[in-house]
């Protein structure tokens, strides 16, 4: 029985969804197109008429919650009223970010996988890193582009980091130290560079 195009559009979606939070908690190879499809309540036979393979799966998911990221981001530094940096801080560099991986940055649950990878999903980090540099460069305090562009670096290093050590980590004592003290320090060497 063939599906008609809005279902066959919800399928994959469903796919992608599912396959997003599957990945953000177990990794690309943790996880099978058999399980993913499962979660999805789809057949296993069903994933090849919407995906060729498990990788394009990936490049698609990961286009995806990059743009999620954006856009996010995006949002938080619109709705701030004169902090947008701290407004961005508070909200990474927090206990959803450690205690849900499955629905947080896709950077922080993946980026040791992806550094042992190659090809397209690597490359779409890569751009992926870049426009959260270019975001953040926007909202640091600096004299110049070039004194801004270092600052988003050293900032974003500082929040995934942050965030992977905190989920690392069994103490929750130590885990919120590695979350607050980046986020205090992120936030008072920004006020001081302004």
């Amino acid at each position: 029985m063939r599906v008609s195009r809005e279902k066959f559009a919800e399928n994959r979606e469903k796919i992608l969804q599912v396959a997003g939070v599957l990945f953000r908690e177990k990794g690309f190879d943790g996880i099978g197109v058999a399980e993913i499809m499962k979660a999805a309540g789809m057949t296993h036979g069903g994933f090849y008429g919407h995906f060729e393979s498990k990788e394009e799966l990936a490049l698609e998911v990961s286009r995806a919650l990059i743009e999620k990221v954006k856009i996010r981001w995006n949002e938080i530094i619109a709705s701030a009223t004169g902090r947008p940096l701290d407004a961005l801080l508070n909200h990474y560099l927090s206990r959803c970010s450690v205690d849900d991986p499955g629905g947080s940055c896709v950077f922080a649950s993946l980026a040791q996988e992806v550094s042992r990878s190659r090809g397209a999903v690597r490359e779409t980090f890569n751009d992926g890193l870049s426009m959260l540099v270019d975001i953040l460069s926007g909202i640091v305090p600096g004299e110049t582009p070039k004194e801004r562009r270092e600052k988003g670096f050293t900032t974003l290093s500082a929040m995934m980091g942050a965030v992977i050590l905190a989920r690392a980590v069994e103490s929750r004592e130590l885990s919120d130290s590695f979350l607050y003290t980046t986020r205090d320090a992120l936030s008072l060497a920004n006020k001081a560079g302004a």
